[in-house]
């Protein structure tokens, strides 16, 4: 009797560990959705912001394709660590934008580089939020499948570490240009 109840307490146990997993599983797929979504809004907001320099700075076609290159990049990247490095290299190709941008005062002065400038401080912000929150689901779910008795489960079943999505240092903050 007392062997069925210790046989029945651990198959419980094991039940809910494996749930645990799958639902801390699908929490790291869902996180990684939401930083996805950003970086795509953020993507397509890179053509018009192009377009709007290119017509009043379209002699500088090296800082433009140098955008778009890093763009298309972006956008080829797979996992978190590949899109990270595609992602600082985008955003350094937008500083270089953005610095020529204060060589043309009449660009500074246009209406819809000031509006693309601001939706893209906003997505920068919104894609370290959505950073911040994937890291955290990720170093909950990786420390998880680490410990004992889960991680015993975890090897059995498949669950394997992820990787955090890391923005190097001073790479993630949000070009500035002043229009004064």
């Amino acid at each position: 009797m007392w062997a069925f109840l210790l046989l029945l307490a651990i198959i419980v146990v094991g039940i809910m560990i494996y749930n645990s997993l799958v639902k801390m599983r699908v929490q790291v797929d869902g996180a990684w959705a939401d930083i996805d979504v950003q970086l795509k809004r953020r993507h397509d907001l890179i053509p018009n912001l192009v377009e709007t320099v290119k017509g009043y700075a379209g002699h500088e076609r090296e800082t433009l394709e140098a955008v778009v290159k890093a763009r298309s990049a972006a956008m080829a990247a797979q996992g978190p660590a590949d899109r990270a490095e595609a992602e600082n290299v985008l955003t350094g190709t937008l500083k270089s934008l953005f610095a020529l941008s204060e060589s043309y005062p009449q660009l500074q002065a246009a209406a819809n580089f000031r509006d693309l400038q601001q939706t893209l401080k906003e997505l920068e912000n919104s894609i370290q939020q959505a950073r911040r929150q994937y890291n955290s689901v990720v170093r909950d779910y990786n420390t998880k499948i680490g410990q004992v008795p889960s991680n015993i489960l975890a090897m059995a079943f498949g669950f394997s570490a992820r990787e955090f999505f890391e923005i190097e240092e001073g790479e993630g903050e949000v070009p500035r240009v002043s229009f004064g």
